[in-house]
């Protein structure tokens, strides 16, 4: 361990416009057969990585936990568990990732913890010992029941009753993931801390789960029911009635943004360090992630569900998503993802096509923002159909069937078709491998310059060869069900991006100026005497230098 980042020359906005990719470490690469992916795996696989031509890599929990969320119950925030190895492998990762040009984030959850970690064991203890506000414990009410009607995501009250202190304990999520009272400010400074350890280790920046759960409500008032046609299923499946609800006071608190101010005075210690924050928020997604990026004091970046959703981006759509974030954050940033841990794979979710998937990534590569990858959307996989008795997700096991969870987004990374557990592991992996992952895997790709492999490696190399790409404004020229364009301007420089979603080919004008096709742009679309043509399904990008 070094603190080379406090002192060294380090492009303290590489993270604006950079595209993330997310290894979900169970599923990335198995190192000693166990049937679970791990650190060692991941630093085999980084000239992948490498090539693929990403800025940073973002890691899913590996710290010490008893699993029942898959890392999101962490037991020990300083330490790895040992099915994904060592510290010393974790900063040999560091090493070896930072020696081939790629920044590492890793993902913090703070908003809870695990119930076998040691904070809560003393918390639950009585009511008088030094941790005994460090986990949000009410009263029940005089019959009974619990101190309101908040709702866990996870399905049920948010409220578990415990025989210890004769209290209950809110829970956001599992009955085994106690909250922590943000409310405290020895619990706020017990977790500045652990990102201090984290930093000091050489991570280059953080993924914040949940991090609009923080701070709850310390008055505990009841959420208001939601109208019906204020009802949607961005945040949770359709089936939970967590959707019901205007969750007002059990998440998105304003007294969130003065520990973020902490956080962010915590991260600007150091050189380099970048935060992306998932905001889990139904009603008002776009205004949350605004207030949490903006004025340069708080979290660098965040990203909601509006685009992990079930609605196909039509063009209109993904215009609005832009518009609506610039027009209430004039100087915030945004982070965009299709696909993730913990949404069906947008290839299913969207029932894309071969050539659907290759126009969404061109999209997504030209959108205003931080672009976040999720392991094998490269490859093109489809959502794996887990049969019930292999599903590992409790979330799916208790709304099962009407939502399978998340484990279809978790199977193991498909590499070479031919091996056993298409090269995943040598031992029996955690989820099966998906019969239709074999034909996509990295090797089989590899060999095809029609890959969609192929395609990624260039769609990002086009993204980081146009700066306005990364950094630019969002200039809307027309926002259509099927068609969408903008300019994308930076320093002098514009980029011309269009993108037909339709099966009939487009035409259009050019703006005046000096347009030339940029030659790399993986699309058979064409330009002349100023006009564009877009066959189906195509984009096209062109370039202009203000005089």
């Amino acid at each position: 361990m070094t603190d080379i980042k406090k002192t060294s020359a380090i492009d303290t906005d590489w993270w604006r416009g950079a595209v993330i990719y997310q290894i979900y470490p169970r599923s990335y690469q198995d190192s000693n057969g166990d049937g679970v992916g791990d650190i060692p795996g991941i630093i085999q696989r980084l000239p992948y990585i490498a090539r693929l031509g990403v800025d940073c890599i973002w890691i899913s929990p590996f710290f010490t936990s008893p699993m029942l969320d898959f890392g999101y119950d962490v037991s020990n925030y300083r330490d790895i568990d040992p099915m994904f190895g060592t510290l010393s492998d974790f900063d040999r990762l560091i090493a070896e990732a930072h020696g081939r040009g790629i920044k590492v984030m890793i993902d913090l959850v703070l908003s809870h913890t695990s119930d076998q970690h040691p904070w809560f064991k003393e918390s639950r203890a009585n009511r008088s010992n030094s941790k005994a506000n460090w986990y949000v414990w009410a009263d029940p009410k005089p019959d009974g029941t619990p101190p309101n009607n908040w709702l866990s995501i996870f399905g049920g009250s948010a409220w578990e009753w415990d025989g210890e202190r004769m209290q209950y304990y809110l829970h956001n999520f599992l009955i085994e993931q106690p909250d922590l009272n943000f409310h405290e400010p020895e619990v706020q400074e017990a977790l500045l801390d652990v990102a201090r350890f984290w930093l000091d280790r050489g991570v280059d920046g953080f993924r914040l789960d949940t991090v609009n759960f923080y701070v709850h409500d310390k008055y505990l008032r009841d959420n208001p029911p939601l109208a019906p046609e204020e009802i949607n299923d961005k945040t949770a499946p359709a089936v939970n009635p967590y959707n019901f609800q205007n969750h007002l006071f059990d998440k998105s608190r304003p007294e969130n943004l003065d520990f973020l101010r902490k956080l962010r005075r915590v991260m600007n210690d150091y050189k380099g360090i970048t935060s992306v924050g998932e905001v889990g928020e139904s009603q008002r997604g776009a205004e949350v992630q605004a207030e949490y990026t903006s004025g340069g004091d708080k979290l660098h970046m965040c990203y909601d569900f509006a685009l992990l959703s079930n609605e196909i981006p039509s063009g209109v759509h993904l215009n609005s998503v832009i518009e609506t974030f610039d027009a209430m954050s004039s100087d915030g940033w945004a982070c965009w993802a299709f696909s993730n841990h913990d949404v069906v794979r947008h290839t299913t979710r969207w029932h894309l096509n071969g050539t659907l998937q290759r126009l969404y990534a061109a999209v997504l590569m030209a959108l205003k923002g931080t672009v976040c990858l999720y392991q094998g959307e490269e490859l093109g996989l489809p959502e794996a159909d887990v049969a019930f008795e292999d599903l590992q997700d409790p979330y799916g096991k208790r709304f099962w069937p009407k939502f399978k969870g998340r484990d279809g987004c978790r199977t193991p990374m498909s590499w070479t078709s031919g091996k056993a557990n298409v090269g995943f592991s040598d031992g029996k992996p955690w989820l099966p491998v998906a019969p239709e992952h074999r034909r996509l895997s990295v090797a089989a790709q590899e060999g095809d310059p029609n890959a969609i492999l192929g395609f990624y490696r260039r769609i990002i190399a086009l993204r980081k060869a146009l700066p306005a790409l990364q950094k630019g404004s969002y200039i809307p020229l027309v926002a259509e069900e099927d068609f969408l364009v903008f300019i994308r301007e930076y320093q002098g420089t514009r980029v011309f991006c269009a993108f037909n979603l339709a099966d009939e080919a487009r035409r259009l004008e050019l703006p005046a100026g000096n347009w030339a096709h940029v030659p790399d742009a993986p699309f058979n679309s064409t330009i002349e005497a100023g006009r564009a043509t877009l066959p189906p399904y195509q984009a096209v990008f062109a370039t202009a230098r203000d005089a």
